[in-house]
């Protein structure tokens, strides 16, 4: 394996190990997972590109600027594709998941952990003009408890989750923790909620938008760690809902993308359990699933805890992830998929 070198001291470190191994192991023994030829370019591992603190959100313009969030700062940060840091909004309202719509407008999920000063709502950022747009804080006059991750069809519709993670949970108003859509018109509808699913969590739509993907992960003894799909009607009703991948006993999925053959790569696993309802059993990484559930393999990433996801780069052929207070990336050999930038007809 080829060694990697710092890219810039203090900010960008490089961190050598993590290969990629081929899968066919259930959960519960997935350590030597890894992935068959024609997804990862060969000889490749992940690098360490960023360090901060608790990372989630990214998101890659058509410059090739990934804007992230740190959650334990409260702050949405950006790297251009030279490497060089900055910081993007300041106080950015506990922002969790980050998504660009078909125009290039920043969609982001103002949580409520990891402080009290969350604002928990949707907005929307034009990147010319800064300007910021409230989407929605509240359905039925009441706030919502923490929107976390977020996805854009070629419909206009915003589909995000509205889990709780927190500790404080005497502020909620919602009483369940759902999946909402916002149509272009602005309309909100709760599209599913407990107990269809437990605890909602990363969110993908297909390119033609009919399946919803979902991630449902729940850190209770016995809770979710699964991966649902469900078929999407023209009007945004869902249905058919489909069991993809359960990760069993340990710490299930968190943010998730799509590839442009269908898969879907998952940020999922952790190497030390932190409650007494998960284990160690799911070893932290990109899962990379089929479209019904198989396991092609897994990409290790060798830091607690991993979050989340997106494909950038020249042909959006590099993966970045998010895991603890890195950054990492990864060349792949398949194009992942995001409708913005859009890709090459």
């Amino acid at each position: 394996m080829k060694k990697l070198e710092p890219i810039v001291a203090g900010a960008i470190l490089a961190l050598a190990g993590a290969d990629l191994c081929p899968a066919a192991e259930p959960a519960g023994a997935l350590s030597r997972a890894g992935l068959p030829d024609g997804l990862v370019a060969p000889g490749t591992a992940p690098t360490v590109v960023a360090r901060t603190s608790f990372l989630e959100g990214p998101a890659i313009d058509v410059g090739g600027v990934l804007y992230f969030s740190d959650l334990i700062g409260n702050r949405i940060l950006k790297m251009t594709a030279e490497g060089v840091v900055s910081v993007f909004r300041a106080d950015s309202g506990r922002t969790n998941g980050n998504t660009f719509d078909a125009e290039g407008r920043l969609i982001s999920c103002e949580g409520a952990e990891q402080g009290p000063d969350g604002r928990r709502r949707l907005v929307r950022t034009d990147m010319t003009s800064g300007a910021v747009t409230v989407l929605t804080d509240r359905y039925e006059g009441k706030r919502y408890n923490a929107p976390n991750d977020v996805c854009v069809d070629g419909r206009g519709r915003i589909w995000f989750t509205d889990p709780y993670y927190g500790e404080d949970r005497d502020s909620l108003e919602m009483g369940s923790e759902s999946v909402y859509r916002i149509d272009p018109d602005g309309r909100v509808t709760r599209v599913m909620s407990q107990p269809q699913i437990e605890r909602p969590n990363g969110i993908a739509i297909t390119p033609d938008a009919r399946t919803l993907y979902l991630i449902d992960s729940h850190p209770r003894s016995g809770g979710n760690r699964k991966v649902w799909a469900f078929e999407v009607s023209a009007a945004g009703e869902l249905s058919g809902q489909r069991l993809v991948y359960d990760f069993g006993r340990g710490r299930g999925g968190d943010g998730m993308r799509l590839d442009v053959q269908g898969n879907l790569w998952v940020a999922a696993g952790i190497t030390l359990p932190r409650t007494s309802g998960e284990t160690a059993d799911v070893p932290a990484g990109i899962y990379v699933l089929t479209p019904s559930g198989k396991l092609l393999g897994r990409i290790p990433v060798p830091e607690d805890v991993i979050t989340n996801l997106a494909f950038g780069g020249p042909d959006r052929k590099t993966l970045y992830v998010t895991a603890g207070k890195s950054i990492f990336k990864v060349p792949i050999a398949v194009e992942g998929y995001a409708l913005y930038p859009p890709g090459k007809p």
